[in-house]
């Protein structure tokens, strides 16, 4: 199972995930913990320490976990190496069922390369990512009371905003390109918040996107086919109890 960005999640959702998933392996990519918005101020709910604990309880169950830190967790990288069930690296090299070679990094390595220069352009896009965000919580509101289902502002402009459809195009060929410096048949990463699975020349490309809202996951499967997974199935009860917390 490959996962990226649980900071600001939704937690009730993402630690019932890994209640009801049986894991060999876990690779986090990266952004778990915003260690800078904690350091701005201080939020961390009973529902993050149940999502740490659900992954600690997996590892002590023969689990093996893998924590890439991301941009907003990158502090962690000060502290590769392995502890108990968790090791922390940069990277990884995971090789599926059917023998395939797969890079896993974040992604965040090639802001440099795509957005040529980061600073204070990272953090325009972190600020208006978060307003699309709440932005988008209050189009919901309004939504549901009207007895309409949910619709992502955020998903709406990643698909019809040129600018945003090609940055992430552009990651996506870089992220390729990256992946071809360790002789590999494809590349998962996460880091710009767009879940896809597809072919880019001979690599297979994937992207985890996030559980701040899409709540999506790549798993592979007994075949060594990577599937991308759209929402847990939850049952109506969990759904309601989770919108009750949340």
């Amino acid at each position: 199972m490959f996962t990226s960005a649980t900071k600001s999640a939704r937690p009730k959702r993402c630690w019932i995930s890994f209640e009801r998933t049986t894991l060999r392996r876990c690779t986090l990519l990266g952004d778990l913990i915003d260690i800078s918005a904690l350091k701005r101020r201080i939020y961390w709910p009973q529902e993050h320490n149940d999502v740490i604990q659900k992954l600690l309880r997996k590892g002590r169950k023969g689990a093996e976990i893998i924590y890439i830190p991301g941009n907003h967790d990158e502090h962690v990288g000060a502290y590769f190496g392995t502890y108990g069930s968790i090791t922390v690296q940069k990277n990884a090299v995971h090789t599926t069922v059917d023998g395939r070679r797969i890079l896993v990094f974040h992604g965040h390595e090639l802001d440099a390369v795509v957005v040529h220069n980061l600073g204070w352009l990272g953090h325009i896009g972190d600020i208006g990512y978060i307003l699309l965000m709440r932005c988008g919580g209050a189009v919901n509101v309004v939504r549901h009371l009207m007895g309409l289902g949910s619709w992502s502002l955020s998903a709406y402009v990643k698909g019809s905003v040129k600018n945003v459809l090609n940055f992430i195009g552009n990651f996506e060929r870089a992220a390729v390109r990256y992946s071809q410096e360790y002789t590999v048949d494809g590349v998962v990463c996460g880091h710009i918040h767009s879940a896809t699975v597809r072919k880019i020349g001979t690599v297979e490309y994937y992207n985890t996107d996030d559980w701040v809202e899409s709540c999506t996951a790549l798993v592979e499967d007994f075949d060594g086919t990577i599937k991308l997974i759209h929402k847990v199935d939850f049952s109506a009860r969990e759904r309601n109890a989770m919108l009750e917390r949340e």
